[in-house]
């Protein structure tokens, strides 16, 4: 397989997988939702972030490692579904103390923005504690290199291609959901966007401890 089709192949996979809904998506929605556009795009840059710093350590050959040791391994999927469901938890509480107390005004949300450096941190964490990421490069990246080229050089460059394609897709993510705002921050709409974007993380935090153990 030649450089060029290699990297073309591999942008069009990453963008398949990054466009499935899954926890990262609903962070870049749920803090959206909850302060705009800029802690939107802060919560797809730590997740592009987290998901080079996995490609980083499949290039170095610590993602192959901890695929090997089960117990590291459980480690990290436990650690990451308890901050899924701990996401979705503190979500539901904090909408179920504050909706009583401060009804929601016209065009505003009902929970407090987060900050961007707290949302970076919150997509890079989401990401990072998901093994499955470091599992996609170790699976998935040798089947797209080119013959005659180093491993860990083309492993990084697809590690910055995959972040690329994250942080745009996500981004997009972000600047269609801050369009539909005034929409979305309607009480009823807001509340049940609120309600299932935390429900829905509660889940794929319970359902990926069921995995593991």
């Amino acid at each position: 397989m030649t450089t060029s089709l290699s990297l073309v192949g591999f942008s069009l996979f990453a963008l398949v997988v990054t466009a499935a809904p899954g926890p990262d998506t609903l962070l870049v929605l749920r803090n959206c939702l909850r302060g705009g556009r800029f802690p939107g795009i802060a919560t797809a840059l730590g997740a592009a972030a987290g998901s080079l710093a996995w490609a980083v350590a499949a290039a170095v050959g610590l993602a192959a490692a901890l695929q090997r040791w089960d117990a590291a391994f459980t480690v990290v999927r436990l650690a990451g579904a308890a901050y899924l469901v701990f996401l979705g938890v503190q979500s539901l509480w904090a909408h179920r103390r504050g909706a009583p107390a401060r009804p929601e005004a016209p065009g505003g949300p009902a929970d407090p923005a987060p900050a961007a450096g707290r949302a970076f941190g919150q997509g890079l964490l989401s990401c990072l504690l998901n093994p499955k990421v470091g599992i996609f490069f170790v699976s998935v990246v040798p089947q797209f290199l080119p013959d005659g080229h180093a491993a860990l050089s083309t492993t990084l460059l697809f590690g910055i291609i995959d972040a690329a394609v994250a942080a745009v897709w996500l981004t997009l993510v972000t600047v269609f959901a801050a369009r539909m705002l005034t929409w979305l921050r309607r009480p009823r709409v807001h509340t049940a966007m609120e309600r299932t974007a935390a429900g829905v993380l509660v889940v794929l935090g319970v359902g990926t401890a069921a995995e593991t153990v």
